[in-house]
Parts: structure tokens; C-alpha cells; sequence
């Protein structure tokens, strides 16, 4: 795929039911609301985002803003592929990044042996470069680059990357504006002890960080043994996203109507969660993000995340109607095109999830993992790779070509691995997910990696290499 150079890009992590235990502030909890649209959906969607220069870092006036819904689109997620959301609104969209300092926010906290990056004209992350030939398909013989967060493996070192987390909590208002729920992030300890953060034993090492094992997995008999990229976590917020009850959209043709914004749902076992308008969490997410750029509480150098509580994202159809759900996370990065060199703060948006609500095992840091691995990855959304088919899913249906790790799981029965990690005395046991391996998407008989696998840690969940998408009829 070929980007464009003042675009940015996100990849959406969706999945199909959810829920969590929810603090609030009114006198009676809200009912659980109707969603009329069936089953939820499992959708992965790769977005173009924008420029840093035109994300607003002013507060969003809820009753002042108006989105606009995509021209042509059937639903409000492909508002996600071509930018923040549409809107119209009073607030001044300018940004004053004056004291902002992306070339030296972070620095310091930093031990890799290349603090600066290697990529000239970029101020970013540390990464090292690769690349593979297709194996199978029409892509057989052509080489994919790629671009992945640390220090070659052929020279080793640890390279150390700050992980900035701004913790998020929710404030749900009625349609008057006052108060109907508040939302607090409680997980941060949770968070911070997870196998994204803390130690854990792999058959691709020992007393390493989730991301780390799986990374080396892909590398294990072509890296130096002392090679490791690791996370240094630091909480650097904590703020609160409020939410309308509704928020005007304009349809095609010009006709505006209210939008229900958040709905309050409740899974099986009682837990609640929390659906937003992905329109209006766009907006509001970013400019978020540039507050937190802002302040210098975001680095070029890091691997920056805001957190939520049991929070997901909906859809809405061109009648204004629910029309699909939900999305998780999603990481991406963000950029001022015009500053040389020009500054990535790679990010993502992640949401912690409560237990017994989603099938396959996915709870707590699964959405985390997802979306921590694939940055490890692909940073900078732009890792091409053959077109490859869904496991199990018919290609007509979908098929896709990037170095997305997290996503081939995802359709499988069981996505997750159960770590258990003790803090002082309590136990906790996690569910990361198991990632494809880069060595299934080169589409070949065998792997050169750990044990000959396609997926890690759970080797068995990917049995042999992405099968290559057919031609288009």
C-alpha cells in the first residue's frame, strides 16, 4: 500500500461482545438500552487518520459539535478511513504546538543503543528494518519490506522503550448536560502488573515482557541471544472523556438528526460496559492525544497509550441506526507533516476488559497485547505483506495484505493464552493473545521460526502459513 505523506494510519481491533462493572454517580443506574442490531460483528479495518496541525487541542463543545456522516458510506466506521470524523462545530480547530518538544520529550528515559531512530527526516522511535519474499500466490518472488520497533536482532542489546499511559475515565451526561454516569479507570494496577509490563516465562525466553517473547519468537535462530525490546511503563495521566447523551450528525442530502452517543449495556453475567459512537470517540480521542503532546506527556520516543475502562465503539448506518459493533483498540501514529524532521508519536487506544463476556477467552489485556504486539510490528501502519485469508473465514468475504498480527487470531475459537503472575501475594491470570507469527504471512511450507510455528504463544493456534487471497474474478 502506498502512503500518502500527510496522512497517518489506524488499525481497528474489533470484536463482538463485552462488558464490565461500571462506578456511577446517579441516584438510579441506567437500564441496560436497547442496541437492535443482532449479533455483533468481528470487524478489522485499517484508517487513514490526519495531521497533527488540523486534530483541535481545544476542549470539544458536546453541544456545539456536528458530525458529519461519510459521503457514499454505509456505515459511520468508514468515517475511520478517511480521517478524524467530519465536523462542524463553534470550536476553533487550530492547534498551538509551540510548546510542544518532540525531539526531546521523553529523551532520557531512554537506554536503547539508538535513542535518536535510524530513519533520517524522521523524529520517532528506535526501529531496525527487514524484509521477506512472498512464498505463495500472486506475490510469490516479490519482496515486503517491513519496519519494526527496537534494535536489530543480528546486533542484540536491549533496547528499553518508554511506555507513556494516559488512564482514561468516562463521564456519561444526559440529554441536559448533568451528570448520568461516571466511569472511573480502576485497573491501573491490574494494568501495570499484566504480562505487557512485568516478567514471564516463554520458551522464546525467560523473565520477559509479553511483546519481547513474541517478537523473538519471530527471530529466535537469527538473533543475538541478549536481543530484547522491552517496555518501561509510566502512568503520565489521568483524565476523564465526557460523553453526550446524543450529538447531531449531518446524513447525506443535508438532513441533520440526533444520534443516540454511548449506550449503557449489560453482558450475561451482569457486568456493564459502555458503547460509543466511533464518529465522536474519534474526535474526542485525538484531541485528547494532542493535549497529551502538548504537555510533553506523549514522546516521539515512546510507545504512548490511552486506557480505558470496559470501553468499545459502535456504528451507525446512514438512517442514523446502530449498524455494527465493536471495536476495542486500535494503534496508529500520529504526525506533524510539516516539520523536518518530522515527528511520529506512535499510539494507541486500548480498553481493558472484564472476564465471562466475550468468547475465546478474551478478557483483561487482550485488547492491550493485540494492539501492543502489532505496534511492535508494524509502527507505522505500513508493513505491506501479501493478501492472505482469514483463518476459517471464506476469502470471498474478506481478505487482507498487512503485517497485523493480532488479526488472524482473532477469528479463532480460542485467541487467548492464560499467564499467571503473582504480585506479593495476590494471583492474577491473564489473557494476552496469541499473535501470528511474521513467517505466516510469508505464505510458506515451513517457518524459520521457534519450533518451526506460525503463531506464538500457542503454537498450535496457526498449524501452517496464510493461505494467499485468490484472484478477483
Amino acid at each position: 500500500m502506498k502512503i500518502a505523506s500527510h496522512c497517518i494510519f489506524v488499525v481497528l481491533f474489533s470484536i463482538c461482545v463485552m462488558g464490565s462493572g461500571l462506578a456511577q454517580s446517579a441516584t438510579n443506574p441506567p437500564l441496560d438500552e436497547a442496541f437492535p442490531i443482532g449479533d455483533y460483528d468481528t470487524n478489522y479495518l485499517k484508517v487513514p487518520a490526519v495531521d497533527l496541525n488540523s486534530i483541535s487541542n481545544q476542549p470539544v463543545d458536546l453541544s456545539g459539535t456536528t458530525l458529519v456522516f461519510p459521503e457514499g458510506a454505509a456505515t459511520s466506521r468508514e468515517a475511520l478511513t478517511s480521517g478524524i470524523a467530519g465536523t462542524e462545530s463553534s470550536v476553533d480547530n487550530s492547534v498551538n504546538l509551540s510548546d510542544a518538544a518532540p525531539s526531546s520529550a521523553g529523551r532520557g528515559d531512554t537506554d536503547t543503543p539508538n535513542p535518536e531512530g535510524n530513519i533520517d527526516g524522521i523524529d520517532s522511535l528506535p526501529t531496525f528494518a527487514g524484509a521477506f519474499a512472498g512464498q505463495a500466490g500472486v506475490s510469490q518472488g516479490k519482496v515486503f519490506p517491513f519496519i519494526m520497533i527496537g534494535n536489530h536482532p543480528l546486533t542484540g542489546g536491549r533496547t528499553v522503550i518508554p511506555a507513556k499511559i494516559n488512564e482514561v475515565s468516562l463521564q456519561l451526561l444526559n440529554a441536559d448536560g448533568t451528570v448520568n454516569m461516571n466511569v472511573p479507570f480502576t485497573f491501573s494496577d491490574l494494568v501495570e502488573d499484566s504480562p505487557n509490563f512485568e516478567e514471564a516465562n516463554y520458551t522464546s525466553g525467560r523473565h520477559i515482557q509479553f511483546a519481547d517473547a513474541v517478537q523473538r519468537a519471530e527471530f529466535f535462530h537469527r538473533m543475538e541471544e541478549d536481543w530484547h525490546t522491552e517496555l518501561r511503563h509510566q502512568v503520565v495521566d489521568r483524565t476523564t472523556m465526557r460523553i453526550p447523551r446524543f450529538v447531531n450528525v449531518v446524513f447525506p442530502g443535508g438532513v441533520i438528526k440526533p444520534v443516540q452517543a454511548y449506550f449503557v449495556k449489560t453482558a450475561p453475567n451482569g457486568n456493564q460496559y459502555i458503547i460509543v459512537l466511533d464518529m465522536l470517540f474519534q474526535n474526542l480521542l485525538f484531541s485528547q492525544a494532542t493535549n497529551e503532546i502538548i504537555a510533553n506527556n506523549f514522546s516521539t520516543k515512546a510507545l504512548n497509550m490511552s486506557l480505558f475502562p470496559n470501553t468499545f465503539l459502535f456504528s451507525i448506518n446512514v438512517q442514523g441506526q446502530p449498524a455494527a459493533c465493536c471495536v476495542l483498540g486500535f494503534h496508529t501514529y500520529i504526525a506533524k507533516t510539516n516539520t523536518i524532521p518530522q515527528p511520529r508519536w506512535v499510539f494507541q487506544y486500548a480498553s481493558w476488559t472484564s472476564p465471562g463476556i466475550f468468547p475465546g477467552g478474551v478478557q483483561d489485556v487482550t485488547a492491550l497485547s493485540h494492539e501492543t504486539s502489532e505496534a511492535f510490528n508494524d509502527p507505522f501502519v505500513n508493513n505491506v505483506t501479501p493478501l492472505w485469508q482469514f483463518p476459517g473465514v471464506p476469502a470471498i468475504a474478506r481478505c487482507q495484505g498487512n503485517l497485523e498480527t493480532g488479526d488472524p487470531v482473532e477469528v479463532l475459537p480460542v485467541s487467548t493464552v492464560d499467564i499467571k503472575l503473582r504480585e506479593r501475594r495476590e494471583v492474577f491470570t491473564y489473557h494476552p493473545q496469541t499473535e501470528a507469527l511474521l513467517q505466516w504471512f510469508e505464505m510458506g511450507k515451513t517457518s524459520n521460526a521457534i519450533d518451526g510455528a506460525f503463531s506464538f504463544p500457542n503454537e498450535a493456534s496457526l498449524p501452517h502459513s496464510a493461505l494467499p487471497c485468490p484472484p478477483a474474478p
